[in-house]
C-alpha cells in the first residue's frame, strides 16, 4: 500500500509542477498554448464569418463553456484524476504480474514509421469514441452524465469542451487496453491529440465551411449541429463521430435532413437544466429517471420512413 500511496502524493506534485511549466514556458510542445491558440483561432473565424449571423459573438454560456476547457483539460487532472488515473494504471500492471504479463502489447506499432503510427493511432482512437459516445447515449445513468454537454443551447467552439467530467473516466477507461495492446505510449498523443481537439472546435463552431467530399470522412458543424438537435426522429439520437463522420455512414447513424443552422439545440425542457458549474457537476447524480427516452427526443411520424432508410443504407443523409 505504501508504493500506491507514494504515487498518489507524488502524481499532485508532478502534475502540478508540470501544469506550472507549461503556463510559464511557451513553447511548440506546449498543449496549454495550444489550446488557447486554437481556441482564439476558432472565435475570430465565429467573429468574422459566423454562419448563425443572429448569434451574439459572446454567445449565451460563453464564459461558462471557456472555464469547462480548462477544467477538464487541467484541473481535473489536477485535483485528483492524474493521480488515481497513475494508481489504476500501476494496480492494473501489477495485477497482470501476477500471471506473469509484463504489457498487453499485440502488435509492435514502433517499428512502424512515424506517420503510420500517428494516422492508426488517430483512427483507432477516433473509432474507440464513436463507440463510447453511443454508449453516452444509450445508457440512462450515462446518458445523464452526456447531458451536461447537450444542455448548450447557442453552439460555438467551446461547446466541444462542456462536459462532465465522469464522461473523462469513461473514455479513459475504454480507451486504455485496446491502445495499450496496439503500444502506444503518452508520447504518442501529443499530435493526434492536437489534432483532434481542432476537430472538435471546429465541429461546434459558429462556422460554416462546405467540405465537399470529405464530409463522408470528417465531422463538421453542419452534421454535428444535429447530434445537438433539441427535436430527433431517432430514439438514442444521430452523428456520434467525434473527428470522423466516416463511422456514422459506414453504420448507418448519419442523420442530415436539411440546413440545421437554425434548430433548436437541447433537450426536453433543456431551459430548466441547472446553469451553473457546480449545479451542472452534481444534477446528474441526483436526477430522477423520467421515463422518456433516453435521448428524450419528440417522436414523430416520420420515424417508420426513417427506420426504412437506416435498412437500406441511405440514413436520411443529404448535401448541405
Amino acid at each position: 500500500m505504501e508504493k500506491y500511496w507514494n504515487i498518489f502524493t507524488a502524481s499532485f506534485s508532478d502534475y502540478g509542477g508540470y501544469l506550472w511549466r507549461e503556463i510559464l514556458n511557451p513553447h511548440w510542445g506546449n498543449y496549454f498554448y495550444w489550446l488557447l491558440g486554437l481556441s482564439l483561432f476558432f472565435w475570430l473565424l465565429e467573429i468574422v464569418a459566423p454562419w448563425r449571423q443572429h448569434q451574439a459573438r459572446i454567445r449565451q454560456d460563453f464564459w461558462l463553456d471557456g472555464f469547462y476547457m480548462f477544467f477538464n483539460f487541467f484541473l481535473f487532472s489536477l485535483i485528483g484524476f492524474n493521480a488515481i488515473s497513475n494508481i489504476g494504471v500501476q494496480a492494473f500492471n501489477d495485477f497482470l504480474a501476477l500471471f506473469g504479463i509484463q504489457n498487453l502489447v499485440a502488435f509492435k506499432v514502433q517499428s512502424w514509421p512515424v506517420w503510420a503510427q500517428l494516422l492508426t493511432l488517430f483512427i483507432v482512437r477516433d473509432f474507440i469514441q464513436w463507440n463510447v459516445h453511443r454508449l453516452l447515449h444509450r445508457s440512462p445513468f450515462l446518458w445523464k452524465i452526456h447531458k451536461v454537454h447537450h444542455s448548450v443551447q447557442q453552439m460555438g467552439f467551446a461547446a466541444h469542451l462542456r462536459f462532465h467530467w465522469g464522461e473523462t473516466i469513461v473514455y479513459r477507461v475504454l480507451e486504455y487496453i485496446p491502445l495499450a495492446m496496439i503500444g502506444f505510449g503518452i508520447q504518442d498523443f501529443f499530435l493526434v491529440h492536437i489534432f483532434a481537439t481542432s476537430i472538435g472546435h471546429f465541429n461546434h463552431s459558429n462556422f460554416r465551411l462546405p467540405l465537399g467530399p470529405l464530409k463522408y470522412v470528417f465531422n463538421n458543424p453542419q452534421m454535428h449541429i444535429w447530434h445537438h438537435a433539441k427535436h430527433m426522429p431517432r430514439k438514442y439520437g444521430a452523428n456520434y463521430g467525434i473527428s470522423l463522420s466516416l463511422w456514422d455512414y459506414l453504420f448507418a447513424t448519419a442523420y442530415m435532413p436539411e440546413d440545421g443552422r437554425d434548430i433548436e439545440l437541447g433537450f426536453n425542457e433543456v431551459e430548466k437544466y441547472p446553469n451553473s458549474f457546480l449545479q451542472q457537476q452534481w444534477y446528474p447524480f441526483k436526477e430522477k429517471n423520467s421515463g422518456e427516452n433516453v435521448t428524450e427526443p419528440e417522436l414523430h411520424a416520420a420515424e417508420t420512413d426513417l427506420n426504412d432508410q437506416e435498412k437500406s443504407g441511405l440514413d436520411g443523409a443529404i448535401s448541405v
